[in-house]
C-alpha cells in the first residue's frame, strides 16, 4: 500500500517536471492564421455610418459602384430623396452644390449600366439598389451610373405577396407572349389576316394553337419567392414591388438604425427632398 502511495507522488512530481521542461527551440510553432478582412462599403453621415456588402452576382453593378467611390464621387452628396416606409436615395452629382429649392434626381454620368435581375437579390429592408429612368423612356430597365437607393420599406402579408407574385408572373407571360409573336414575322402576318378576313373567334383558335410552344418558353421561368424571402418581407419588411424591376447589387450589415432615422427625417411632400441636406461619404472599408 504504500509503495503504491509512493509510486503515484513519484508519478505526479515527474508530470510537473515534464510540464516545466523548457520547449525544444528547433521545433517551429506554427502561428495562428490572421482572420482574412472583407471589404465593406461605408456610407457616413451626420446621423451615422451604414455598412454594406456588395453582391457578387452583380459584377457590373459592384465594380462600378467601388470604381466611383475609389473616384470620389460620392464625397459631400445629398440624400436628396427620401420617403418614409419606402427608401431613401442619392448619388445625384448635381446634389454637391445644389441650393435649397434645386430640383434633383436627374444628375449621373454619361452611361447606364444593365439591368443584373437576380431571383435571389430582392428588395428586404437594407437593400441596396441602383435607380433609373421610367419604363417608358428606358424599356430595358437600365440602371443609372450613380444614382441608388436604400430601401426602408415596411412589413407585408402573405395575401399580399402572392399578389405580387401573381402579377409579376402575369406580367412574365405577356412579355414572353409579345417576344414570340414580334420575333416570327409570319404569325405577325397571320394575326393580322385573321383580324381582317376572319375575326375574333378565328384569331383565338390560331393563338390556342401556339398556345403549347409559347408555354415552353415561359418553362422555369416563374417568378417565385422562397420561403426564407416570404418570412423576410413578412418580419423585416421592404418593397417587394420593385423586384424584377430594379438591380438590387448589395445589402446593409450594419447601421439599421442609421438608416431608420434618415427615413424620417421631413421632406418637402412635392419634391420628397428633406429640409435639411443629408451629406454623404462613401469609402471601402476592411472589417
Amino acid at each position: 500500500m504504500k509503495k503504491s502511495i509512493l509510486l503515484s507522488i513519484l508519478l505526479v512530481f515527474a508530470m510537473k517536471l515534464i510540464a516545466q521542461k523548457p520547449a525544444n527551440p528547433n521545433i517551429k510553432v506554427k502561428p495562428k492564421p490572421s482572420k482574412k478582412l472583407e471589404e465593406y462599403v461605408k456610407i457616413s453621415t451626420n446621423y451615422g455610418d451604414m455598412f454594406f456588402v456588395l453582391f457578387d452576382n452583380t459584377p457590373k453593378h459592384r465594380d462600378n459602384f467601388k470604381k466611383l467611390i475609389k473616384m470620389h464621387y460620392y464625397d459631400s452628396l445629398l440624400f436628396h430623396r427620401i420617403i418614409r416606409d419606402f427608401m431613401i436615395q442619392g448619388g445625384d452629382p448635381n446634389s454637391k452644390f445644389a441650393d435649397s429649392l434645386a430640383i434633383l434626381g436627374n444628375g449621373g454620368p454619361d452611361y447606364t449600366i444593365p439591368a443584373e435581375f437576380r431571383n435571389e437579390n430582392v428588395h428586404i429592408k437594407g437593400a441596396l439598389c441602383a435607380a433609373r429612368t421610367a419604363d417608358e423612356f428606358n424599356p430595358k430597365k437600365e440602371s443609372s451610373g450613380s444614382q441608388f437607393y436604400i430601401v426602408q420599406g415596411r412589413k407585408f402579408s402573405m395575401s399580399e405577396i402572392e399578389n405580387l407574385m401573381n402579377s409579376r408572373n402575369y406580367k412574365r407571360k405577356q412579355k414572353i407572349f409579345n417576344d414570340f409573336i414580334s420575333s416570327d414575322s409570319s404569325i405577325a402576318n397571320k394575326l393580322a389576316d385573321l383580324q381582317k378576313t376572319k375575326g375574333k373567334d378565328a384569331i383565338l383558335k390560331y393563338l390556342s394553337e401556339l398556345q403549347p410552344t409559347i408555354d415552353k418558353s415561359y418553362e422555369n421561368k416563374e417568378f417565385l419567392y422562397t420561403a426564407d424571402q416570404v418570412l423576410l418581407y413578412k418580419e423585416k419588411g421592404g418593397t417587394p414591388h420593385l423586384d424584377d424591376e430594379y438591380t438590387v447589387f448589395g445589402r446593409l450589415v450594419s447601421g439599421m438604425d442609421v438608416l431608420d432615422k434618415i427615413a424620417t427625417v421631413y421632406a418637402n411632400p412635392q419634391t420628397n427632398r428633406p429640409i435639411i441636406d443629408i451629406r454623404m461619404n462613401i469609402s471601402l472599408v476592411k472589417r
